[in-house]
């Protein structure tokens, strides 16, 4: 799996002309799921997440993960996270997983975050959505689950 992670003063998205979910101080998550992932991937990664420091504390160091703040999260769910574009121009999005496969893994990691104390809003799975947020800091991290488990370089 594949999280893109924003710390956001606000963020929403919207189907159509319908608002399906909004937060305000949070995180924005844009999730990728692949073929090989599973629901002990998505476990690790939203503990990964919700570990987070990356709110400030009263001396504006990030100190603070999501839970100390209230904050809520925006999840929404991206195949184009695993869009492979070293040839040509047209990505090649092979590396995505299926909706299938990737809906109930995407509803595990939302529920993660849910069990965990975390209001997590939703995006609408498989929709064109229109996603709107102001990242605050700016904030923005790459998580990938496969990275997770290598050492860390010296």
């Amino acid at each position: 799996m594949r999280a893109l992670v924003q710390r956001v003063s606000r963020a929403r998205v919207r189907v159509g002309d319908d608002v399906v979910g909004a937060i305000d101080a949070g995180l924005l998550i844009l999730l990728g799921v692949t073929h090989d992932d599973d629901g002990a991937t998505a476990d690790a990664l939203a503990r990964k997440v919700l570990g987070l420091r990356i709110f400030e504390d009263g001396e504006g160091r990030m100190n603070r993960d999501l839970a100390a703040t209230g904050g809520a999260a925006l999840c929404v769910s991206q195949f184009t996270l695993y869009g492979d574009v070293r040839r040509g121009r047209r990505p090649s999005f092979t590396e995505a997983a299926e909706p299938a496969v990737a809906e109930p893994l995407y509803e595990r990691f939302c529920a993660a975050l849910e069990a965990a104390g975390v209001r997590c809003v939703r995006g609408r799975f498989g929709a064109h959505m229109h996603v709107e947020s102001v990242n605050d800091g700016p904030v923005t991290l790459m998580i990938d689950s496969a990275e997770l488990q290598k050492p860390r370089r010296p």
